[in-house]
């Protein structure tokens, strides 16, 4: 059902539309100073407190393990009767794009031959053992730990949502039952503008980062030169995809996009998986899941302590940062579409659908790129050193059978496809974060989740115009130090809540009938 009023939160909208330009316009327009207090300050982040980023990501991994275990994993999402809105592989499939754009896309294919040249733990570059890391470590930092940072803040995002009735999708308004009457104040509205800041320098930095592949695939395609022109063009093409999903809604339009997205991204692992040396990638995939079985808490809690060869920083914390800054827009939307689920099928299931999705891709593709650059055929490794990352993909995909007349061209409307997907789901939660008033029935408003993506792409327009993209992703990165201590307080808030409401009760039955009498926090 369409939220149809006119309920849009200016005092939360415009503020942080404002601290966004505030923060990112002197980045924009003073490039160098910019980037050199941004690198200094994010080294500074990543050098210092790593430690805290490695917890972080292991606590999630352990307390959502747990938490699915438990007596609570039988507590519903919603009342006894409610049913879940999509199936459970529409409702996985929608978690996994949402969560999932063309950032795959960009690095698996790339990323195993940056592990061959400089792998952790003193083993020898470019050697056997390097490759073989190589195959795990995408899926280490695409996988479990990732997936379960994405999926903490939904827990207590949903429960507020459909099982305390509270209607306004926010993260403050999952912080009541710690924060109390405070979340509605300015320690409420720091936290939201907060939040709102790193989706849309998040999506920004996205928009950003997958034009420039794009219009290096149909520059290269077409025969034409890349140029800051056609990047626009391709900027003009994505938000114009976004407004029609974001206007049709959640069913008729996000979920239809997904779809494309999914057969787009079937056929191409299955063109790549066929065409390519099926039993390495097959032999490389059991091997790297052995490899990660086997020194999955080494590598989460893995500082470097002695040796400071920088892998850590460079990898592991970058992007478990990223996935925090992240996690707000994938914690507002799966809480969303998981009304009817209960905890334990939102813990099993995001871990599950996430982990997997991601692990076939680097598999398959960076499988295949792994087998090339042992086997001689394209030295991806120095490759990179000397193009543009857009420009190894291509070479990559150049190696494929049909390469030119099938496989880049369905490459690029993929890539376009899967961005359109991260963005349509980013301006619909964000649309859904500045609503005064919305149900866990209901969408937001149409007309401003089209402006939201608007917004967006004016946003990124602005960064590939002033070259000021770096400087804000690395800010952007930077608000996950802070965002961490949001996201304990969300945990702290709806432990809180599941003591109140459910207590000691066991039986699944019990519990079923319990949160009929639960009363919503005013």
């Amino acid at each position: 059902m369409k939220n149809t009023k006119g309920n849009i939160d200016y005092a939360l909208m415009l503020p942080a539309i404002l601290v966004t330009l505030l923060i990112s316009l002197p980045l924009v327009l003073f490039k160098e100073e910019g980037a050199d207090i941004v690198n200094a300050l994010f080294k500074g982040v990543t050098g210092n407190f790593k430690f805290i980023f490695l917890l972080y990501g292991f606590f999630c991994v352990t307390f959502l393990l747990w938490l699915g275990l438990s007596k609570w994993g039988s507590i519903k999402f919603g009342g006894p009767d409610d049913k879940p809105e999509f199936s459970t592989y529409k409702w996985g499939i929608m978690m996994f794009c949402a969560g999932i754009g063309i950032a795959i896309a960009r690095w698996a294919f790339i990323e195993p031959a940056y592990y061959i040249s400089a792998p952790p733990l003193g083993i020898l570059p470019n050697s056997t053992d390097a490759a073989e890391w190589a195959g795990m470590l995408g899926q280490f930092h695409w996988g479990i730990t990732p997936w379960a940072i994405y999926a903490l803040p939904a827990f207590p995002i949903a429960y507020a949502l459909h099982v305390k009735k509270l209607r306004t999708l926010r993260f403050s308004t999952a912080c009541k039952g710690v924060l109390g009457s405070k979340a509605d104040g300015i320690i409420g509205k720091i936290i939201d503008i907060l939040v709102i800041f790193g989706m849309i320098g998040g999506v920004g930095t996205s928009l950003g980062l997958a034009v420039p592949l794009v219009s290096a695939l149909v520059a290269h395609f077409m025969g034409l030169e890349q140029s800051l022109y056609l990047q626009l063009v391709v900027l003009v093409a994505f938000v114009a995809l976004v407004c029609v999903t974001v206007f049709f809604g959640l069913k008729k339009g996000i979920s239809k996009l997904y779809d494309i997205k999914t057969y787009l991204a079937y056929f191409l692992l299955a063109f790549v998986f066929i065409a390519g040396p099926t039993i390495f990638i097959l032999n490389t995939w059991v091997n790297s899941i052995g490899l990660m079985a086997t020194n999955f808490i080494r590598m989460s809690l893995f500082t470097d302590p002695i040796a400071h060869t920088g892998f850590t920083e460079s990898w592991t914390v970058f992007y478990w940062a990223w996935w925090i800054a992240y996690s707000p827009m994938m914690g507002l939307f799966v809480a969303q579409i998981s009304k009817g689920r209960t905890i334990r099928e939102l813990v099993f299931g995001e871990l599950f659908f996430g982990s997997l999705g991601c692990w076939v891709f680097f598999a398959v593709w960076g499988g295949y790129s792994i087998n090339l650059q042992i086997t001689d055929v394209l030295n991806i490794s120095q490759i990179v050193k000397t193009m543009t990352p857009d420009g190894t993909i291509v070479a990559i995909l150049g190696t494929l059978p049909m390469a030119e007349t099938l496989i880049i061209p369905v490459f690029a409307v993929m890539c376009l496809v899967f961005l359109s997907g991260t963005i349509s789901s980013s301006a619909y939660t964000l649309s859904s974060q500045v609503s005064k008033d919305i149900g866990s029935s209901e969408e937001p408003n149409n007309k401003v989740s089209t402006l939201w993506a608007i917004l967006l792409g004016v946003y990124a327009a602005g960064l590939l115009t002033t070259g000021g993209l770096q400087s804000v992703q690395l800010s952007s990165i930077i608000l996950a130090l802070p965002l961490i201590a949001v996201m304990v307080m969300m945990v702290l808030s709806f432990m809180k809540w599941l003591h109140e409401d459910y207590g000691e009760i066991l039986d699944t039955k019990k519990v079923a009938a319990k949160s009929e009498d639960i009363k919503p926090v005013e």
